[in-house]
């Protein structure tokens, strides 16, 4: 019987300091992610992996660090490795979401999305980044259906509020677009994306002398982003301010 306990009491405390061990190359690798030394921070994750193949945020740790070096392909099989194991890891599953939207396959970024707003469906966030991916696949519908749950979470979720405004601007609904960005804009007065997206809406609308003024808005929050310029551009060729229009197409 002394020897049975003894037995079970060794083994207790091998499994323990495997654990350890485990946790201990994980870390190790955490630190070397930290300082950006991918190479480093791999070999200790296939360490923790080796150590316990069932180690799940060694997996999702290991794709973390390989996307870092645009491996994108590798890193889908770590976070399939990490999902293999549970497949309810919400890591593994937003990791999957940037390594195939890395890959400009939004088609498969938009199905991990989804199943990552099933496992949390509470976090505006994940609504957010589903509609995202629809979006970015050209399925602006769908995209709608999601902000709007993102935004039934928290009325006030700027993102959300925008990336509306850019699908109904898509589908043709300027007005309802300009609604959306006028709301960001209430909500963030320093929002720049909303007020170029404000002047594409204008300026779809055909009002030119608007959409300039907006232009011109996104410009003084951010002088150096050139789109807006560029936008600008075309919309005081469209009022017949050519004069303008070539001063600011020489400083672009």
């Amino acid at each position: 019987m002394r020897i049975i306990t003894l037995s079970f009491c060794l083994f207790i405390i091998a499994s323990v300091c495997a654990a350890e061990e485990t946790a201990y190359f994980d870390w190790k690798g955490l630190k070397s992610y930290a300082a950006k030394n991918y190479p480093e921070s791999l070999i200790y994750f296939d360490k923790a992996i080796e150590q316990d193949p069932n180690y799940v945020d060694a997996w999702v740790h290991k794709g973390d660090a390989q996307r870092a070096q645009k491996d994108y392909n590798a890193s889908l099989e770590s976070y399939g490795g990490a999902l293999r194991r549970k497949n309810d890891s919400t890591p593994a599953w937003s990791g999957l979401i940037e390594a195939y939207a890395a890959l400009n396959d939004y088609m498969k970024a938009s199905e991990a999305a989804a199943r990552l707003t099933e496992i949390e469906p509470a976090r505006k966030e994940n609504w957010l980044r589903e509609g995202n991916m629809l979006q970015m696949q050209g399925s602006y519908e769908e995209a709608l259906s999601r902000y709007d749950r993102a935004i039934e979470i928290d009325p006030r979720y700027k993102d959300a509020l925008y990336r509306k405004g850019l699908s109904l601007l898509a589908l043709g609904n300027e007005s309802g677009a300009l609604e959306q960005f006028e709301k960001v804009i209430v909500l963030d007065p320093a929002y720049k994306l909303a007020y170029n997206a404000k002047g594409l809406a204008l300026q779809a609308e055909g009002r030119y002398e608007e959409a300039n003024e907006a232009y011109g808005d996104t410009q003084r929050i951010d002088a150096r982003w050139s789109q807006p310029v560029i936008n600008q551009v075309h919309a005081l060729l469209a009022l017949d301010r050519t004069q303008e229009a070539m001063k600011l197409s020489v400083t672009t």
